[in-house]
């Protein structure tokens, strides 16, 4: 077993102290079971991942692989992750969100490894006798985030934590544990605060103790949030008592009790959420019925649309 750890923030400053913090947990819990699980350690901060072009040549993938054709370090970074069967990754949050880093990562890593289309297109190639896809694509792997941020009010690091989500769902990677370790400014260092040290350690031998296990047997570690999948409280409501997930995609019941907002969510609708090959199936098929009915549109569409697109490439304003 290998468990991966991703720092985005600077060297030797807190996301690298709380990453390898849990990795220190992985190898506790390890030596305590008498399990073999090495562990690795990576600061990406100075590593060049650009943004993902949507040139959609990864998606081609003739020999088997798939592959982005931009020049630059993110094969490395993803080459780590398909080794890995657990991961740990610390990120600083700057503005509200994670930073532009990761985002460029799981934008270019996402799409590209949807597990439920690639298990599709590997059912495809074993019919026509091609050659297969990369095992790793479809090895089960555990992940833990741990978002930095400096302000003590969680509202300013509020969307840290469901960002880093996206990182594992098109894998349908089971996430088993989360720490949002905002309030860095006013406490200075991850030493001065033990208890926040302890927790990132315990969340590091939670992770190890999980690899292996059947995602629905896995612990979770972490506060258990209003979501029973992603376990966060972001939630997208429309004024009548139903609730999204806007993490997991799941659909709730709301409902005030006692002046207090419960909502509840049925096991098959937890069954559907995103990072689950049940919900990416339902996206795949999504985008299958999305190709049924755009491709007859563009041919009938053709001129028409060749028209409208001289039109606005001709458009090019500057300021005078």
């Amino acid at each position: 077993m290998k468990v991966l750890g991703i720092s985005m923030g600077r060297k030797n400053e807190r996301s690298d102290i709380y990453c390898k913090q849990a990795l220190m947990g992985v190898e506790a819990a390890a030596k305590a079971s008498g399990r073999d699980i090495e562990v690795e350690f990576i600061n990406t901060v100075t590593m060049n991942i650009g943004q993902c072009r949507g040139c959609g040549a990864c998606s081609k993938a003739p020999d088997g692989i798939i592959k982005c054709i931009l020049p630059d370090d993110y094969l490395k970074l993803e080459e780590k992750v398909l080794d890995a069967d657990g991961i740990i990754i610390a990120a600083p949050v700057y503005s509200v969100g994670i930073v532009g880093q990761l985002k460029n990562f799981l934008d270019r890593f996402g799409a590209a490894h949807d597990r439920a289309s690639m298990l599709e297109e590997q059912k495809k190639r074993r019919e026509e006798g091609r050659p297969l896809l990369d095992e790793r694509y479809f090895k089960d792997r555990y992940c833990s985030y741990i978002a930095v941020g400096g302000a003590w009010t969680e509202d300013w690091t509020g969307l840290g934590l469901p960002m880093m989500h996206l990182f594992g769902c098109s894998q349908a990677m089971k996430v088993v544990g989360q720490i949002n370790a905002n309030d860095q400014g006013r406490k200075t260092s991850p030493f001065l605060d033990p208890p926040m040290m302890d927790d990132v350690f315990a969340m590091g031998e939670n992770l190890a103790n999980n690899l292996g296990v059947p995602y629905d047997e896995t612990t979770w570690f972490g506060k258990e949030g209003t979501c029973p999948v992603c376990h966060l409280n972001l939630m997208l409501v429309d004024g009548s008592d139903s609730v999204t997930c806007a993490v997991c995609g799941i659909h709730g019941k709301a409902e005030t009790k006692d002046g207090h907002l419960k909502i509840t969510f049925s096991d098959e609708e937890k069954k559907r959420a995103r990072n689950t090959v049940t919900g990416l199936y339902e996206h795949h098929n999504e985008i299958g019925e999305m190709m049924r009915i755009c491709i007859p549109l563009l041919q009938e569409k053709k001129e028409f649309l060749a028209e409208k697109g001289r039109e606005y490439r001709a458009y090019q304003p500057k300021w005078s």
